[in-house]
């Protein structure tokens, strides 16, 4: 029995011993995604406050779709109008795009007309396949007149434009090809704006590495990585898009996903003062603004004439995330896609009057042919 307090400090060192050498639990650096614990006031928004315009919106399949329930979902949202940028087709055929058939966009327009004449804007596109070669110019320019004399209201420039569009000798077709001058000169003649979307994030272009914002997105989405041999680095093509607003004064463009500076809004303001023509919207780029909402406030409201809203992809879901940056001065609530924005975000407390002119005034200025009628005045 002597030997008994020495058996069970012998057990007890034995038994925590075992205890420190338990491993340690462990997990992947993108699982880690705790929920907050900060206890504070919510004002989750379902509905904005005033009507607005989404001048960013895609409707493949507008020629043959049932409008009814689109409708039913944007009375939800508060949204008066769609402006759908897929209209010279996008008709899928495979995996790709055909932009070829200009009766896709009539039909659009008259479904449209048919169903809900007031709701919808559309904007046409161009195709690239034949670029370079002898008359394409003149061709385009003549089925630039007949898509709009048929309804559309506007062009997209989809981002293939910059990074994969190649001319008759596979070469690189830059932002501000020459050749392009006549389309873009054509759109200012009409009357009608641009929206183009050129390049990704200058993160795709930066190593992927521990100082890369888009780490996890790279990581899930490897495809997007992209460097400066493919296809030019990301100052070359955001160069080239601006000097194409240089170009064209008297043609409005619309910078989408506010030209990639949303994280850099002190540059998005020196470019809004050099060209006069550029607007900018706001998809898929809340997050950028939702992180930084006291300056993001000053800046919306000193530039609150050339901001236009914008969502990008369809998700009745995800607008209330827009809304409540926009309106609310709710604190440190997260965004709806952590590969895009692992931090949280905070409302900005627009005032009545920048937020108007954000939701649907703006865009009354720079896009015709939609109803005044459906905003207050």
């Amino acid at each position: 029995m002597k030997y008994a307090p020495i058996v069970m400090l012998l057990l007890l060192v034995m038994h925590t011993n075992a205890q420190e050498k338990k491993p340690e639990p462990t997990m992947d650096f993108e699982a880690y995604d705790p929920p907050s614990t900060l206890v504070v006031p919510e004002n989750p928004i379902s509905k904005a406050k005033f009507p607005f315009i989404d001048v960013h919106g895609h409707q493949y399949q507008m020629p043959i779709q049932k409008l009814d329930p689109l409708i039913k979902d944007m009375d939800g949202l508060n949204m008066a109008v769609m402006v759908n940028l897929s209209g010279r087709g996008f008709k899928r055929v495979g995996n790709k795009f055909d932009v070829n058939d200009q009766s896709y966009l009539v039909k659009g327009l008259k479904n449209v007309e048919d169903n809900y004449p007031k709701r919808f804007i559309i904007f046409t596109n161009l195709s690239f396949a034949d670029f370079g070669k002898e008359g394409w110019v003149e061709k385009t320019v003549k089925e630039l007149e007949e898509d709009v004399a048929a309804g559309a209201n506007g062009l997209k420039i989809y981002k293939s434009y910059g990074l994969s569009v190649t001319d008759q000798n596979g070469n690189r077709v830059a932002v501000n090809d020459k050749r392009m001058d006549p389309i873009w000169a054509k759109c200012g003649a009409l009357g009608i704006p641009v929206l183009i979307h050129s390049a990704d994030p200058a993160q795709f272009w930066q190593p992927h590495d521990e100082n890369n914002e888009r780490w996890l997105e790279l990581k899930l989405k490897p495809r997007r990585k992209r460097s400066k041999e493919n296809p030019v680095p990301w100052e070359q093509i955001i160069a080239e898009q601006h000097d194409v607003f240089k170009k064209h004064p008297n043609t409005k463009f619309i910078n989408a996903h506010l030209g990639w500076y949303g994280n850099n809004l002190p540059h998005l303001g020196t470019l809004f003062e050099k060209y006069p023509n550029m607007y900018a919207e706001i998809g898929a780029v809340i997050a950028e603004l939702g992180r930084q909402p006291r300056y993001a406030n000053k800046f919306l409201t000193q530039y609150q004439d050339r901001i236009l809203f914008g969502k990008d992809s369809w998700n009745p879901d995800e607008y209330p995330t827009y809304f409540r940056v926009l309106e609310s001065e709710d604190d440190y609530f997260p965004y709806y896609k952590r590969y895009h924005a692992f931090w949280r975000m905070y409302g900005l407390g627009l005032s009545d009057e920048v937020l108007k002119k954000i939701y649907y005034k703006n865009a009354l200025k720079v896009i015709p042919g939609i109803d005044s009628n459906l905003f207050p005045k």
